[in-house]
């Protein structure tokens, strides 16, 4: 490994929608405190790192969002911080890279989760042209916060892959290494959809960087994936009814990490 990741199990704490959002209804210190709960029931389950998001905000803002989202995520990044001891990263969607790492330099935070780090694709809020890995490492040099690691989605789930179609997944893999990747992030097609097992392992045989699966691991899947990946990012399955837009279950949760650590 080129790079110590947290893991193997990181819990999701999805925000409530934020301020400007349309689904927005609650203060931020609310939301704050429910995400700082939340992320100690997963932390008190056994996971390993947790990572703050805000899956809520539907429909999604494309590369950019505004400072009222910024300051709402680091107020919420902070609680979560002060309520938990294990590793905290930040996710901004959708692909709003720079924000997240900003917010998770100045939290504490150990990581981001970047989507559009490398190549192109067209998702759900549109064409991500530009690949984001060069401008996102000048700023993360530019403020000193080469402690927090990038993790890159690999073949970004909610997305049309048309325009890299003649790139396998593990030329996608081995190009985000080259770009500066610290790790590699897999995923099914949509949230709480399983992985490719098979292009797992094809990302795993070409890329030694530590390697993620970013939705779809259950209970009955966990041990195995964990054979070939790393670290399991885990929402939907320990969520209330199985739904990643409910609140997390600590009866989940705890079976959850039961049956990955047997994996192990």
């Amino acid at each position: 490994m080129t790079t110590r990741f947290p893991g193997p199990l990181i819990g999701m704490v999805h925000l409530a929608a934020l301020p400007g959002s349309p689904h927005a209804s609650l203060r931020v210190e609310r939301i704050a405190r429910a995400a700082a709960a939340e992320a100690k029931v997963l932390e008190d389950a056994g996971f390993d790192a947790v990572l703050v998001e805000n899956m809520h905000d539907l429909p999604y803002l494309r590369r950019r969002v505004g400072p009222e989202v910024v300051a709402a995520m680091a107020a919420c990044t902070l609680c979560v911080r002060a309520a938990v001891s294990v590793p905290v990263g930040v996710q901004v969607l959708a692909g709003a890279n720079a924000e997240a790492l900003s917010v998770a330099h100045a939290c504490g935070g150990s990581f981001i989760r970047a989507e559009g780090f490398q190549l192109a694709a067209v998702a759900d809020e549109g064409l991500l042209e530009e690949a984001d890995a060069g401008p996102l490492l000048r700023l993360r040099r530019t403020i000193g916060a080469e402690r927090v690691m990038v993790a890159a989605d690999i073949l970004k789930k909610h997305s049309s892959h048309a325009i890299t179609r003649d790139l396998s997944a593990a030329e996608h893999a081995k190009t985000a290494e080259f770009m500066g990747a610290d790790a590699l992030v897999v995923t099914g097609s949509a949230t709480g959809e399983p992985v490719d097992e098979r292009e797992l392992r094809e990302v795993r045989a070409a890329s030694r960087l530590p390697l993620l699966v970013g939705s779809g691991a259950t209970r009955e899947t966990a041990a195995r994936l964990l054979e070939v990946a790393d670290a399991l990012i885990v929402g939907s399955a320990v969520k209330r009814g199985g739904r990643w837009d409910r609140p997390v279950d600590s009866a989940a949760a705890r079976a959850f990490v039961k049956a990955a650590r047997k994996g192990r």
